[in-house]
This record gives structure tokens, C-alpha cells and sequence, in this order.
């Protein structure tokens, strides 16, 4: 596949990065925040943050919360099961179920709103100032999802 443009202003591109560092900051966690950049783009079919993020996730060995002995085996079912959440059991806790279910809401709209029963499920789960940077990275993996599919740039690409 060959990139329709790869422009995309430095302004943009530093101010998108900027919301998302922020909300993984806010969000506080940072296995979390990989597994629901990873989900979105799944469902946005957008190739290149695929590649991004599921390489860093392998990469920096996310799941650093839990001792290396203990994580790689499980961090790499987690990635595999992603796509199939809902019916992967307790591979993933009830709080990564809220988030997963959340990102999915918002990502896909497919009711034109994200479910009142959704939210409420991912509020029972975070703090207010969680949700809201939970929400902000789900809306900021959204907008790179977007210019990246609808500018085609592909997986692996080092001009974007």
C-alpha cells in the first residue's frame, strides 16, 4: 500500500501527542493505556498504530506492575486474546473489562452514544479524573486512527 500524503503539520502532530501524554499520565496506568490503543485500533483496521503500539507493548514489556517472571507469558495471551476480550474470561479483570467495553463505545458509536449502562460500568470502575483521561486517550487514539487509515499510511512507516 503506498501513502496517499504522508503531510501532516508539526502543530497537529505535537498537540495530539501532547493530549495523549497527558491522558496516560492522568490515567495512570500505563498496561491499560496500551491495551486500549491497541483495541481501538483493531477496530479502526488502522495498520501502522497497530504495529506502534503492539511493539512497544512487546518491546517495553508492558505489564511492569507485575515481576518480569511473571508477565511475559501472561502479557503476550493478554495481546493475543485482545480482539476476543469479552470472551477470554479473567484474563482480563473487571476494571480492563469497563475501559475495553468503554472503548469500544466510544470508538464505534454504533447507537450514535456511547450506552448509559457502558459508562456507568467504567464509572463504578475510575476515579472521575481517571475516566476523564481514559476518555481523552480513547478520544486521542481515535483521531491518529483517523489520519493515519484515511491517509493510508502503512504499518512500519517512519514518514508520517
Amino acid at each position: 500500500m503506498t501513502a496517499r500524503t504522508t503531510r501532516l503539520d508539526d502543530r497537529v502532530r505535537s498537540a495530539l501527542r501532547t493530549v495523549g501524554a497527558a491522558a496516560k499520565r492522568g490515567l495512570g496506568d500505563a498496561d491499560l493505556a496500551e491495551l486500549v490503543q491497541i483495541r481501538a485500533s483493531q477496530l479502526n483496521h488502522c495498520a501502522f498504530c497497530l504495529d506502534m503500539h503492539l511493539g512497544l507493548a512487546r518491546e517495553q514489556g508492558v505489564g511492569m506492575g507485575v515481576p518480569p517472571a511473571e508477565r511475559s507469558r501472561d502479557w503476550g495471551r493478554r495481546l493475543d486474546l485482545l480482539a476476543a476480550w469479552e470472551e477470554a474470561g479473567e484474563v482480563f479483570d473487571a476494571r480492563e473489562r469497563a475501559a475495553l467495553a468503554l472503548t469500544e463505545a466510544v470508538t464505534v458509536l454504533t447507537e450514535g452514544f456511547v450506552p448509559d449502562e457502558v459508562y456507568e460500568q467504567a464509572a463504578a470502575h475510575f476515579e472521575e479524573a481517571e475516566l476523564a483521561h481514559l476518555l481523552a486517550l480513547i478520544a486521542t487514539i481515535n483521531a491518529w486512527n483517523r489520519l493515519m487509515v484515511a491517509r493510508r499510511i502503512p504499518a512500519g512507516s517512519t514518514q508520517w
